[in-house]
C-alpha cells in the first residue's frame, strides 16, 4: 500500500540521486532539511515554478524543514543551464523590482507559515577571496566546462565566460551553507545540483540527495519560458488563466494534471479532451483564484467561444477625451504595451471595437461610455 512518503517521492518526480530508497529510509528516520532555489530573473512566476513549490510544500506538510532560496546572489551571475548564450547582466534595481511581489505569488502555492524564505545574497556577498578559493578548489575546471550547453557553444566557436562556469559553485554553496539533506529542482538544474552534492560531501563530509521534477511545456507545446510568451502566470487573471489552459495541446493534459494539480489523471482518462481540459482549467483557476472565480471564468469562456457573447463584469477603464487614434486607445487601456505592438494587432485583424474588426491603424475612435474593445479572443475592456 502506497504511503504518503511514497507518494511524495514518486508523483511528479523524474529522478532521485543517488537513489530513492536511501532518501525514503532517511526521511522515515528523521526530519530532514531541504531547499528549492529560484533566481529572480523576472517579476512573475509561472506554473512551471509551482511544480517544485508544491513539492516543497509536500515535504513541509510531512513536518520537514523546507526552505525556499531566492537567488539574489546567484542571479547576478545568471544560470547558464540550457542557455546557448550568456545571460544579460541584471541590476540591483531589477532584482528588487522582480522580488517585490514574489512573496504574494509564492503564498498562493505554499503555506508561508511552514516554508522559510531566504536570500542567498545574504551569504554569497559575504564570501571573501579565501572562501571563494576554498570552494573553487573542490571542483575541477574540466568538470565545470563539461556541461552540454558549454560544449555546444565551444564547438560553434562561441565564448563561455568564466563567471558562467562559476555559477554552479555559487548555487552549490547554498547546500553547504544551509547544510541540507536534500535539494529539489527541475531536470534543467541537475548539473548545478550535483555540483552542490559534491561540495556538500567535500566541505561538510556528508550526503546530499537530489530530487528532480520534469519540466512543464508551455501552452504552445514548447518549453515554458518568459521569453517565449507561452507561460501561464500565477498572477494571470481568472479568465486569462482559464483560456490559456483550454488552449494547450491535448497531449499535455495528463502532464498538467500530474504536475500542477492533486487530481489523479487516471480519474479523468475516460473523458474526451475538451471535458478533461474543462476539468483541468477549472481546477487550476480554483487553486489560484477560488471556486467562485473559476466558475465565472468557465462561464465566460463558454460564452465567448461557443455562444460568441461578451463576458460579464468586464474590466472598466476611464479614458479622457472625445476621440483618440486607435493605437493610442490600445496603449491607454493597456491592451498593448506600445504603439508598434498596437499597430501590429490592428493590421493582423486582432482588434475589435464594439464587435467590429478594425484594420486601419490610422483611424480615430470616438470615446463613449460603454465602448467595448477586444483584443484576440479573451481580452476585453469597457470604457467607463
Amino acid at each position: 500500500m502506497e504511503t504518503e512518503i511514497d507518494r511524495v517521492l514518486s508523483r511528479g518526480v523524474a529522478k532521485v540521486i543517488p537513489d530513492k530508497k536511501g532518501l525514503r529510509d532517511l526521511i522515515s528516520k528523521k526530519k530532514i532539511r531541504l531547499y528549492l532555489g529560484i533566481d529572480p530573473t523576472a517579476g512573475k512566476l509561472h506554473l512551471g515554478h509551482t511544480i517544485n513549490l508544491r513539492k516543497l510544500q509536500e515535504f513541509a506538510d510531512l513536518g520537514h524543514e523546507a526552505i525556499l532560496v531566492v537567488g539574489t546572489g546567484t542571479v547576478l551571475v545568471g544560470d547558464p543551464s540550457l542557455r546557448e548564450q550568456k545571460r544579460e547582466q541584471i541590476t540591483d534595481r531589477e532584482i528588487r523590482e522582480n522580488i517585490k511581489t514574489w512573496k504574494k505569488q509564492v503564498g498562493k502555492v505554499v503555506d508561508l507559515k511552514k516554508i522559510k524564505i531566504k536570500h542567498n545574497g545574504d551569504w554569497l556577498f559575504k564570501l571573501g577571496y579565501r572562501e571563494i578559493n576554498e570552494i573553487s578548489s573542490q571542483i575541477s575546471s574540466i568538470k565545470l566546462y563539461s556541461r552540454d550547453s558549454f560544449q555546444r557553444r565551444l564547438k560553434k566557436g562561441d565564448t563561455v565566460w568564466t563567471n558562467e562556469t562559476l555559477y554552479p559553485l555559487f548555487q552549490g554553496y547554498d547546500s553547504v551553507y544551509l547544510d541540507v539533506d536534500l535539494e529539489i529542482g527541475g531536470t534543467d538544474q541537475i548539473f548545478n545540483m550535483l555540483i552542490g552534492r559534491d561540495l556538500q560531501k567535500k566541505m561538510n563530509s556528508r550526503e546530499k540527495y537530489v530530487m528532480t521534477s520534469p519540466m512543464i511545456l508551455g501552452i504552445d507545446g514548447n518549453q515554458m519560458s518568459k521569453t517565449s510568451g507561452n507561460c501561464v502566470w500565477i498572477d494571470d487573471n481568472p479568465g486569462e488563466m482559464y483560456g490559456k489552459i483550454m488552449s494547450i495541446p491535448d497531449n499535455l493534459i495528463n502532464d498538467y494534471f500530474e504536475l500542477l494539480t492533486s487530481i489523479d489523471p487516471k480519474t479523468v482518462k475516460d473523458k474526451n479532451p475538451k471535458d478533461r481540459k474543462v476539468k483541468l482549467a477549472t481546477e487550476i483557476v480554483t487553486i489560484y483564484h477560488g471556486q467562485t472565480k473559476a466558475g465565472k471564468a468557465a462561464g465566460d469562456f463558454e460564452a465567448i467561444f461557443k455562444k460568441k457573447e461578451i463576458p460579464t463584469n468586464l474590466k472598466e477603464v476611464k479614458v479622457s477625451g472625445k476621440e483618440l487614434n486607435i493605437l493610442d486607445l490600445l496603449v491607454k487601456t493597456k491592451l498593448a504595451d506600445s504603439k508598434s505592438k498596437a499597430r501590429k494587432l490592428v493590421e493582423q485583424g486582432g482588434v475589435k471595437i464594439d464587435k467590429k474588426t478594425e484594420r486601419n491603424w490610422k483611424k480615430n475612435i470616438s470615446i463613449k461610455k460603454g465602448l467595448i474593445i477586444q483584443i484576440g479572443k479573451r481580452n476585453f475592456v469597457r470604457i467607463k
